[in-house]
């Protein structure tokens, strides 16, 4: 059929009845109730370079569903991502009208490269009343912010009467799309034909307004866990992002210290709460503090300039970079568990949960307690 025959005539060509010949194009096998033998699978196809599946990759995946392999052991034959097929699988499955679902790899090809057209006609040009609204806006030389959100108000139960700011400049900018008269773009305050970026995508910005040390600076004393003194922090935070609680573990001895921040989480609440925690900690405990880019950060100079504790950043989506910390996190969520309001809880509270992490024996210490390993660094 590649070359061109219809079902019938390869169906004749290849010896088979119509009916299998439909079967073999929907990736189902010839019997049914059999598996395909082991020995008829077809060969692994290359990946290569393309980040989309290609037509022989689906038919893979078509026959090792019928011999029941798993999905995590068709990624690896094709060398591709497990959440890649499992999403292939889903997207493209077909359903029965008994509930049964089927993978065809002809019907998955097709239904991906219909969601792959390019270039889609913008939501503008495909709608006359949208575009005449938007010109007359336009024309009134109002910005395309104040024009989208005068359609959401004259146009409150039309969705397809909505459209974000950027959509017009997309019309106005992009060439070839040709939405809105280009002579319309002389009404914008800019008075320019292209747009312009607001920043440049090569140019990272700085985080906050003091430089941050990163942690690759951190002394290698820290990295070996040699030596007490060195922390971790992070916050854990609560239903829609309303409260938080610090959270604070020494590398060396996994000991935990929770922050109260009743008050909220901005970056003088968390700084004033990491002072106040660490004064109560011998000098000789407290020697770095490493934390994520988080903005409860922002005023990280202040506190080093209140305690003399420097604080060391961790790369951009780098967890494992505090991965006691992380793993603290974890163990906390029994007690603080997602989505709930996180400022209920008293500093007496936090004090009794941290005391009974801190009484956990540990694989880790040779199944001694943080409590143990912190009262032996005191008492020597």
């Amino acid at each position: 059929m590649q070359q061109g025959f219809s079902n019938e005539h390869a169906c004749q060509i290849v010896g088979v009845n119509a009916k299998t010949g439909v079967r073999w194009r929907h990736g189902r096998s010839p019997q049914r109730g059999r598996k395909a033998a082991p020995s008829a699978r077809a060969v692994v196809p290359p990946s290569g370079a393309s980040r989309y599946l290609h037509e022989e990759e689906r038919l893979y995946i078509a026959d090792r569903l019928r011999e029941e392999a798993s999905v995590r052991a068709i990624a690896a034959e094709l060398g591709r991502s497990p959440s890649t097929v499992s999403r292939e699988i889903r997207r493209n499955r077909t359903v029965d009208p008994r509930g049964r679902w089927h993978y065809r790899p002809y019907a998955a090809q097709a239904r991906a490269d219909a969601r792959r057209r390019r270039p889609k006609p913008g939501k503008i040009r495909r709608n006359p009343e949208l575009r005449d609204f938007v010109q007359a806006g336009l024309a009134r030389r109002w910005s395309p912010q104040q024009i989208c959100q005068a359609l959401r108000m004259t146009f409150p139960d039309r969705p397809e009467m909505h459209v974000v700011h950027e959509t017009v400049y997309q019309a106005l900018y992009i060439q070839g799309r040709g939405e809105l008269r280009r002579e319309v773009a002389r009404a914008l305050r800019s008075g320019r034909t292209r747009r312009k970026p607001q920043r440049q995508a090569d140019c990272r910005q700085p985080r906050f307004k003091d430089p941050m040390v990163m942690i690759s600076d951190r002394p290698a004393e820290a990295e070996d866990r040699a030596v007490p003194g060195h922390w971790e922090g992070d916050l854990i935070i609560g239903k829609d992002g309303a409260s938080a609680i610090g959270t604070l573990v020494e590398r060396a001895t996994r000991y935990v210290m929770l922050l109260h921040l009743p008050d909220g989480r901005s970056a003088e609440h968390v700084r004033d709460a990491l002072v106040t925690t660490v004064k109560t900690l011998p000098g000789h405990l407290v020697r770095s503090l490493t934390w994520d880019q988080g903005s409860e950060m922002a005023a990280h100079l202040s506190f080093t300039i209140a305690t003399n504790i420097p604080v060391y950043f961790c790369d951009p989506a780098s967890p494992w970079q505090r991965g006691s910390n992380e793993n603290t996190n974890g163990l906390l969520r029994q007690y603080f568990p997602k989505g709930t309001d996180l400022s209920v809880h008293t500093r007496e509270h936090l004090d009794a949960v941290a005391a009974e992490l801190n009484g956990r024996p540990r694989k880790t210490l040779d199944w001694q307690t943080p409590a143990q390993r912190l009262h032996r660094l005191l008492t020597a």
